[in-house]
């Protein structure tokens, strides 16, 4: 009697924020043991999950790119949008899927951290009910780029809000007034409307824009000194609390 084949182990591995030297030991070992590396990236381009993993990368794995077939040449809550990236969600789930069900591992490469606003979690949804899985935090992309600007972000009983630039105007300050300490991300295209935001809520003097946080290239200015509205998928604005301090 031939006995059931087990089936493969899915990783994510988180990356962290752009710096290959913040991956933690656990994600390059992983990365290195897997049998199959997949990374999501632009059609026709490299992706920059795979850059960061490269100088970790043995060779040795079957690398599986997952193209996205749109990013933002539709708005991201159009029926257009949606439809699309749901179907390449679940094309991307079956074809992980057939490699576990062959016995073979899957390090799945996330920008930043796994669960916090990537990509990784729409295929870990379809996915973490079959197979088993093993998620690898990463340093978030904020904490990247906090660091990079040295800036201190919560103090004593300051509370932090993380939200993203596809808002509408009004909730976006509706919520910046609301908080001591603050990250917006996904910029692109929406960031003029965030500066706007950011002025109507009184924080223009206290916002740093952080462009790249951690590589070679990075950015780091005080928002008010950033005349353009150029702002790539790599960025994001702090806003540093004020709150209690010994």
């Amino acid at each position: 009697m031939t006995a059931p084949q087990l089936s493969g182990r899915l990783y994510g591995i988180g990356l962290g924020p752009g710096d290959p030297e913040l991956l933690t030991v656990k994600a390059v070992r992983l990365i290195q043991a897997a049998q199959v590396v997949g990374y999501f990236a632009k059609a026709g381009r490299r992706g920059n999950a795979r850059g960061i993993a490269d100088r970790w990368m043995t060779g040795n794995a079957e690398e599986l790119p997952l193209s996205y077939p749109m990013t933002t040449e539709h708005a991201f809550d159009s029926p257009v949008y949606v439809s699309i990236l749901a179907a390449f969600y679940e094309t991307a789930a079956a074809t992980i899927a057939a490699h576990l069900d062959a016995g073979r591992n899957v390090a799945l490469l996330s920008e930043g951290d796994p669960l916090f606003y990537g990509s990784f979690m729409h295929l870990f949804m379809r996915l973490r009910s079959r197979y088993p899985v093993t998620l690898v935090p990463g340093v978030t992309g904020m904490a990247g780029c906090w660091a990079a600007a040295a800036e201190p972000m919560t103090w004593g009983d300051d509370t932090l809000l993380v939200m993203p630039g596809t808002l509408p105007l009004a909730g976006l300050i509706e919520r910046l007034r609301a908080t001591d300490a603050a990250v917006i991300m996904k910029l692109g295209r929406n960031f003029g409307k965030v500066r706007i935001a950011v002025q109507a809520a009184g924080l223009l003097p206290r916002a740093v824009y952080v462009e790249r946080g951690t590589m070679e290239n990075q950015i780091v200015m005080p928002l008010a000194e950033k005349m353009d509205d150029n702002a790539p998928y790599f960025s994001l604005i702090l806003i540093p609390g004020q709150g209690r301090r010994p």
